[in-house]
């Protein structure tokens, strides 16, 4: 462990010194990767934040561009409405995605152009009673 830093030495003063002394004891000698260049990152600046999350089993759709998320959010949806028991709850889900989806074409483009247009909320529903009449289910 190092000393505290001394008044009045700057934090650049003393990290310099530091890394002078260690060197000087051999500390810095046939360090792994001695001479050769950094590897190149994958992907772009926050690639790091993006497996972080997946490591610690975080979403990581945040991350993507509203044109890339909404249709993972499209494509999801039957798994959504399988788990809700209201109409209410189906038609405002679907608004709530519609809103969205309406947003971002009103916005200069993030990313890849949207290739989505707003849901049908009648066709929505159908397919929800649909699911809700199944077997041992009930509306």
């Amino acid at each position: 462990m190092t000393d505290r830093k001394p008044r009045g030495m700057s934090a650049e003063d003393w990290v310099e010194r530091q890394i002078r002394m260690a060197q000087e004891r051999g500390e810095m000698d046939n360090l792994p990767g001695m001479g050769k260049p950094l590897p190149k990152r994958q992907g772009g600046a926050l690639e790091w934040v993006a497996r972080k999350l997946r490591e610690e089993n975080h979403d990581t759709s945040a991350l993507l561009p509203p044109s890339l998320a909404l249709p993972k959010e499209v494509a999801a949806l039957p798994a959504r409405l399988a788990k809700l028991r209201t109409e209410r709850e189906v038609r405002d889900l679907v608004a709530d995605l519609n809103k969205r989806i309406m947003d971002v074409h009103r916005r200069p483009q993030v990313g890849p152009p949207l290739r989505l247009g707003p849901l049908d909320v009648e066709e929505v529903v159908r397919d929800w009673r649909e699911l809700s009449t199944g077997p041992g289910r009930a509306v």
